[in-house]
């Protein structure tokens, strides 16, 4: 990995590893249409203008059911979800779901798209590990009552999401560039959820939401959203879609340090001994194996 990637890897994974924390002080405030709806029309207002002065507005537009595609995989569904599934579970927690990405986008590049580097048998074993990881973290934690299935449930739907939104960006729109493409997913976003945001916004607004809650909505839209799209696309650039997802580490660990300092969050035994497994696993599937068996070329 270049120096330029090591820092693009660095950034990505800070920006979108502090999410977890800043959802965990918005939800106290605001309901999750107001969150993600105010998130994504943030994002857009701040990338747009950027779009539409380089004129590469209409050109992506054109590609629109593609990039709706990649808005809803993106963001529709996972930023409801997760948001939703963090009023009920910790916010580190919500961040080791995620580690279960790289692991999950090997599988689906091994299985339908012929990618032989997914298909070695390093990757297999960290395929196996990663999902006995999962099932040791969730099963114990359940079992003990730390945590419910139904959140968990809809973090792993939001993992799935994550791990095809990049891979199918980059099969349908290679040539559009990432500024524009997050630009304009978000604006789709924000349409998509305006009507309910009009419903619940005011009310949240009524009860005068405290600073710190409207700080944590500036860095989701601006941070997390805006700038972090835009770092991650030329990430990917760099080191392709399916290594990209390794930021997940780096997502874990601030998501974990973020919780366990700030919000007072346990540290369960699920994680004590499914976490080790997890990253483990999402290393081995996600690690770079072309050396050994070179990836098939599609497209």
């Amino acid at each position: 990995m270049s120096s330029r990637a090591l820092v693009l890897f660095l950034a990505v994974g800070v920006a979108w590893g502090i999410p977890y924390y800043f959802i965990a002080i918005a939800i106290e405030s605001f309901s999750t249409l107001s969150i993600v709806w105010l998130r994504v029309t943030l994002g857009a207002l701040v990338l747009l203008p950027i779009v539409i002065y380089r004129g590469e507005f209409r050109a992506t537009l054109r590609n629109w059911r593609g990039v709706l595609l990649f808005a809803t995989l993106e963001m529709v569904g996972p930023w409801w979800l997760i948001t939703e599934a963090e009023r009920s579970i910790a916010s580190s927690f919500a961040g080791l779901m995620m580690t279960t990405i790289p692991f999950i986008a090997a599988f689906i590049t091994g299985t339908f798209l012929g990618d032989r580097a997914a298909r070695h048998p390093v990757t297999i074993a960290g395929l196996i590990l990663g999902f006995l990881g999962v099932f040791v973290l969730v099963g114990i934690d359940a079992f003990s009552g730390a945590i419910d299935v139904v959140p968990v449930a809809m973090l792993a739907a939001s993992a799935i999401c994550y791990a095809i939104a990049p891979i199918v960006a980059g099969r349908t729109m290679p040539h559009v560039s990432g500024l524009s493409l997050s630009a304009i997913a978000l604006a789709m976003v924000s349409v998509i959820y305006a009507p309910f945001a009009f419903v619940t916004l005011p009310r949240d607004v009524a009860l005068s939401p405290p600073l710190e809650a409207w700080v944590a909505i500036i860095v989701l839209g601006v941070i997390s959203s805006a700038l972090a799209f835009v770092l991650f696309f030329a990430l990917i650039k760099h080191v392709g879609p399916r290594r990209s997802t390794l930021i997940t580490y780096i997502n874990l660990l601030v998501a974990t340090i973020l919780g366990i300092v700030f919000l007072s969050e346990p540290i369960t035994t699920g994680i004590l001994i499914g976490l080790p497994l997890v990253v483990a696993g999402s290393y081995l599937a996600g690690r770079d194996n072309q050396a050994v068996a070179p990836r098939q070329k599609t497209g």
